[in-house]
């Protein structure tokens, strides 16, 4: 028999079934609860997009849906039954029967309103990250790190709650406590775009903590004007007071100068602002276009 181990919210972990457990696990508790079925596969990548979101929002419903997960690589005959052609696909069973299902990994809001039809509305960790961004706009850090704070120490972690959390403690120059949320994150979860960009913040304020000033770094280039290495610094430190544009200036400068300069070190300190800024910044669509121009003009 396998465990239920609580993860908070009065929800039970996933179960891992089998064609020989089918019955007991999903027909059989669809007739208390609904019950959806993750197929998956270890080697499918949206399978694992998936996986961690689908938990929360089950986890948000406290005890109206159980989740069972199976591996159609070690019991194929359940999905081929279903006519299930490709994956990750989740199927919702009540009483016994089939009722509702989506194929792929869907973005979060969509399956929380595919849940939200069978079971009503669900308070999810989803409701609280956007009021947490919303105290942001407001000026209120101190309720917004109070909020967020509540979020990362829930299972499983969210991802999107740890790397706001993370900036808020790289504007306030603790850079090892960013750090440490982060790699409480598993593996798959640190390719989440959000966290990814909260790593590269971290490690870019890091570097230009130890910079001298911006004018003084300005002095050293107008001294000499070939001194790439302060014009290096200079954007790490530009960027860290949250100038942008004049950050990518600097790396620009550079790239046209010198593009072999410190094994491309320029190049790709720009493109570790864009993942840092996200790719609908301003100031990043902008050097890139830039960029594109000097690498292939």
């Amino acid at each position: 028999m396998v465990e239920e181990a609580n993860t908070g919210a009065g929800a039970a972990a996933p179960i891992e079934t089998t064609t020989a457990r089918f019955r007991a696990d999903v027909l059989d508790a669809s007739m208390r609860k609904l019950v959806l079925v993750d197929f998956w596969a270890p080697w499918c990548g949206p399978c694992k997009q998936l996986a961690p979101v689908i938990e929360r929002l089950v986890a948000a419903t406290g005890d109206k849906v159980a989740l069972v997960k199976m591996n159609i690589d070690n019991d194929p005959a359940i999905a081929d039954q279903l006519g299930i052609k490709s994956i990750p696909a989740v199927v919702a069973f009540q009483r016994g029967r089939p009722v509702d299902g989506f194929v792929g990994a869907l973005p979060e809001s969509q399956i929380k309103g595919f849940m939200e039809r069978l079971v009503g509305p669900i308070e999810d960790e989803t409701d609280a990250l956007e009021t947490a961004q919303a105290l942001l706009a407001e000026g209120d850090v101190a309720g917004a790190h109070e909020l967020l704070s509540e979020l990362v120490g829930q299972e499983p972690p969210n991802p999107k709650a740890i790397a706001l959390l993370a900036r808020l403690y790289v504007g306030a120059e603790q850079f090892e406590t960013a750090r440490a949320l982060i790699e409480r994150l598993p593996e798959s979860a640190r390719r989440d775009p959000d966290v990814a960009a909260a790593t590269a913040a971290i490690e870019n304020a890091a570097r230009a903590q130890d910079l001298g000033e911006i004018d003084e770094l300005k002095t050293r280039i107008n001294f000499d004007p070939n001194d790439l290495q302060a014009y290096f610094d200079l954007a790490l430190a530009l960027n860290a007071k949250d100038r942008r544009e004049e950050a990518a200036h600097a790396l620009l400068e550079i790239i046209r100068r010198d593009r072999s300069w410190n094994d491309d070190g320029a190049r790709k300190q720009l493109v570790q602002f864009f993942e840092a800024w996200g790719p609908m910044d301003k100031a990043a669509v902008s050097a890139r276009r830039k960029l594109s121009t000097l690498l292939y003009s």
